[in-house]
């Protein structure tokens, strides 16, 4: 597959902004920094972060096992996804494809860019209907889209199914790999040299704990990479968010306590809500959530509400009829739902 031919024109002849701080990137030690125009008075944020973000990646690079060379970073991976739009979509003539019940942000998204959507709902056990999938895409479809572990369904799909779409599909596969960190399942990352059309996207706002800092994760092909950093805006991940990065990526144990005792409460999750009487099914989980199909959804919804606790009705998402959507919280917080969950 080359590359460069899902690539839109109109990028591929782009010549990108090149910023102060892209210009000049020798030892700053002792060096007088006049070139930005910046206020030259010091207070921690007065200078332009840096455009490629180069210690948050190191670190990254040591933990997620890529080269650097292969990362790109954004302001939430919504960002991120956004670029891969206007890289390789030509706006009213492209595609993407979809496989609902999904992340809500790729349709959201595909708008945006006026880019047309076609979807295949996941089957009853919520993996890809890889042959129709293939069967539906044309030479217009530039990106399909995987989840996994797919949000809101918690599920991770078939290594096989991912393989074959990664294969025979003619564009880009982005495989969203948002709660990767909760699952038993290899990253996707790892197969970047053997699938040139791969992107994995995954985030520091779950497993991190470090939603509020916006700060999303591309890995890709040195090619593919390029492209993205050409088209993004030149400090679009701030200084306060860089710095609150390093200093938790650097505290390795500390995230890898929180993550085992998610892993540990859902499990007691899970438990405690097989004695629910109106829980009919409880859908299994690679992530820090899990789906449960119920009787009411919207009455169970509303009477959480009124108890004080908030959890998302996912009954409008295709193939999701009648489920509620529930986060693994803190230990006090878990038995707070359940006991509420078995008083309603």
């Amino acid at each position: 597959m080359n590359i460069q031919d899902l690539i839109r024109p109109t990028i591929k002849a782009l010549k990108p902004y090149s910023s102060a701080r892209d210009e000049f990137q020798g030892n700053s030690d002792a060096m007088v920094f006049l070139d930005a125009n910046e206020n030259p008075y010091e207070n921690g944020v007065n200078r332009y972060p840096d455009p490629q973000q180069r210690t948050v990646k190191s670190l990254l690079s040591e933990i997620k096992n890529v080269p650097i060379k292969n990362i790109l970073l954004g302001n939430g991976s919504d960002e991120v996804l956004d670029l891969i739009f206007r890289a390789f979509c030509e706006p009213n003539q492209d595609n993407i494809i979809t496989l609902p019940p999904t992340y809500g942000m790729y349709s959201v998204l595909a708008n945006i860019n006026a880019v047309d959507i076609k979807s295949v709902q996941l089957d009853e056990n919520f993996q890809p209907k890889v042959d129709e999938i293939l069967n539906i895409a044309d030479s217009n479809s530039k990106l399909l889209f995987i989840c996994s572990p797919n949000n809101p369904t918690g599920n991770s799909f078939a290594s096989a199914a991912i393989s074959k779409l990664v294969k025979e599909f003619k564009g880009i596969v982005v495989i969203d790999e948002a709660y990767i960190d909760f699952s038993n399942e290899e990253s996707w990352a790892s197969k970047l040299a053997e699938f040139p059309n791969l992107i994995v996207t995954q985030t520091l706002s779950k497993a991190y704990g470090m939603a509020g800092i916006r700060l999303g994760i591309c890995f890709a092909s040195e090619e593919i990479i390029s492209v993205l950093n050409r088209i993004k805006p030149p400090y679009n991940v701030n200084e306060l968010t860089q710095q609150k990065g390093i200093e938790q990526l650097k505290n390795k144990a500390l995230t890898a306590q929180q993550i085992s005792e998610i892993l540990e409460e859902r499990n007691v999750l899970i438990d405690q809500l097989k004695t629910v009487s109106y829980v009919s099914k409880i859908y299994p989980s690679d992530a820090n959530f899990v789906l449960v199909k119920v009787d009411d959804a919207t009455k169970r919804y509303n009477q959480l509400i009124e108890k004080g606790i908030v959890i998302r009705n996912r009954t409008t998402q295709p193939g999701c009829e009648n489920t509620l959507r529930l986060t693994v919280g803190r230990p006090e917080e878990n038995k707070i739902l359940i006991d509420t969950l078995k008083s309603i």
